[in-house]
């Protein structure tokens, strides 16, 4: 019976720190992997956010995913670099989050400019990994995107002009909803 209850406390770490490690679905993920149900996707193009000093412009759409009960709407970004494909699949309410953290972000940059740091960065980070932001180096703003987690998916924009795209993004997939009236 010892022997069962030390072994039992030595695996026990282990499952713990194996169940912690599984990948989390991300929302599109979960949305999309449903089984035994018909869904539709239909992709709407949007323009493409214009990347500065020479990165690759991530390509958008809005894509409506048509379940049978429900539809949902994701603001969808790719970038190619290096013989892979970075994707940002935003779903509709984090999009909204998104636009109110760019707005506090455009009132906020003239000032951290202006305090002429020697580094600063602001930014908002979905829990999928989409990060929006700027950094600040001698008093000058350079606004960035980094589509998840892995690096080769960062993009710095040609100008904050380019934010105003999230916000179309978010005025387009709130026009489909009336059309599609779900």
């Amino acid at each position: 019976m010892k022997k069962i209850v030390i072994v039992l406390a030595l695996l026990m770490p282990l499952i713990l720190v194996a169940e912690e490690t599984e990948k989390q679905q991300t929302k599109f993920e979960r949305f999309v992997s449903k089984t035994g149900v018909m869904i539709k996707f239909v992709d709407t193009k949007m323009p493409n956010i214009s990347g500065a000093f020479g990165y690759k412009s991530p390509k958008a759409c809005i894509r409506t995913v048509l379940g049978e009960t429900e539809n949902t709407y994701f603001y969808v970004l790719s970038k190619e670099s290096d013989g892979f494909v970075y994707y940002a699949n935003i779903e509709y309410s984090d999009l909204v989050e998104i636009n109110k953290a760019i707005k506090k972000m455009i009132q906020e940059v003239t000032a951290d400019c202006d305090a002429k740091p020697y580094h600063l960065e602001n930014r908002f980070i979905t829990e999928e990994g989409f990060r929006v932001g700027y950094v600040v180096e001698k008093s000058t703003a350079s606004w960035y995107i980094r589509l998840n987690e892995l690096s080769a998916s960062e993009v710095f924009l040609s100008d904050f002009e380019e934010l105003k795209k999230f916000h179309d993004a978010q005025a387009k997939i709130e026009e489909l909803k009336a059309q599609n009236g779900k």
